[in-house]
């Protein structure tokens, strides 16, 4: 009997996404091959496993998604002190984010799906150090294009700061082939956000043209992730975020990812301002997932659509401010291609 309660989306044309409440922590996305259908979803193989392992696979990550530098920042004149829970950053709402709560969940209906859910959390006024009583709402749904909606709402009673994302690992041959060197990423992006050697913002938002950064065109992941240019080998590969080229609250695509051989491919599209494009450089091999295979660096590839990391200490950066009375409201998608 399973003692973790878990969750599935489904579509007409055989396309799978299994979920668990807590954190919301997608465990699967499994798309039909010849043979019966392969899951791309980097993870372990029991749902005990993934409450137990790595907190951030598949998961929702709030309050305050990616990382904040000192783990503090200003908020109407008062200095807020978070937790330092990556190195000396801030990081995925502190040492119990959103991506370990128990998320109340729920099936419900939305025109042009073919099945959704919605959950749902309370995150209490100073939990985290975070003010405000804050209302979560996020849906899952998937449709008969292929596509999973990720669309996320909350709202406060003290100002506070937002900013909320989901955080799958792919590997489009299979999340058991080993590494993704032979994946094709593309972004739609002009610029990203430099970061400083503890890889938090340093504010200076840098045009991608010319160098190692520029994902304009497609270009293989073995291509770039040893490049020499600073920033990729200042972290060992990618783990950065790029300004979408997009207007303001627009859903517009922020970036691809493709398999060429199983033809194979993610879309991501997106209202948030910005993408973190991550190559999993932090796993050693010590934590096992599906069929065995050991975690082990560049085994995945995540895509976080959000807002910039370290927002609310850059006034250049888009705001992550929400007061009362107002809606943070964000839209993801993932359209599968196969």
């Amino acid at each position: 009997m399973e003692k973790v309660p878990s969750y599935k989306l489904t579509n007409k044309n055989g396309v799978t996404v299994e979920f668990l409440s807590q954190g919301g922590k997608i465990t699967s996305i499994k798309l039909p091959d010849s043979q019966s259908s392969v899951d791309i979803i980097l993870g372990y193989d029991t749902n005990e496993e993934f409450l137990n392992g790595d907190s951030y696979l598949g998961a929702i990550c709030g309050r305050f998604a990616n990382r904040i530098g000192n783990g503090t920042f200003k908020l109407d004149g008062k200095q807020i002190k978070l937790t330092q829970n990556d190195r000396t950053n801030h990081l995925h709402g502190g040492k119990i984010g959103f991506n370990l709560k128990n998320w109340e969940v729920s099936p419900f209906e939305l025109t042009g799906y073919e099945s959704a859910f919605k959950l749902s959390l309370i995150s209490p006024d100073g939990e985290e150090n975070y003010p405000g009583n804050l209302n979560v709402e996020v849906i899952y749904a998937l449709n008969n294009q292929n596509e999973m909606l990720i669309d996320s709402k909350a709202t406060t009673d003290k100002t506070t700061i937002v900013n909320l994302t989901s955080h799958p690992y792919f590997n489009l041959n299979g999340v058991s082939s080993g590494k993704i060197f032979n994946h094709v990423l593309e972004i739609n992006a002009h610029s990203f956000t430099v970061l400083s050697d503890v890889s938090v913002p340093t504010g200076e938002i840098r045009k991608v043209s010319g160098t190692d950064m520029d994902f304009n065109h497609p270009k293989k992941l073995s291509d770039v992730i040893n490049s020499k240019y600073q920033q990729i080998h200042l972290v060992g590969g990618l783990d950065h975020n790029w300004v979408i080229n997009k207007k303001e609250k627009e859903m517009a695509l922020a970036a691809r990812i493709s398999e060429p051989e199983s033809g194979r491919a993610v879309e991501v599209y997106t209202t948030q301002p910005g993408i973190q494009v991550y190559t999993a450089m932090h796993f050693d091999g010590t934590q096992v997932g599906k069929g065995l295979m050991p975690f082990t660096p560049y085994c995945a590839i995540a895509l976080e659509a959000q807002n910039f990391p370290d927002a609310p200490n850059h006034a250049n950066f888009p705001n992550c401010i929400l007061k009362p009375g107002e809606t943070y409201h964000e839209k993801i998608v993932y359209r599968f291609k196969f």
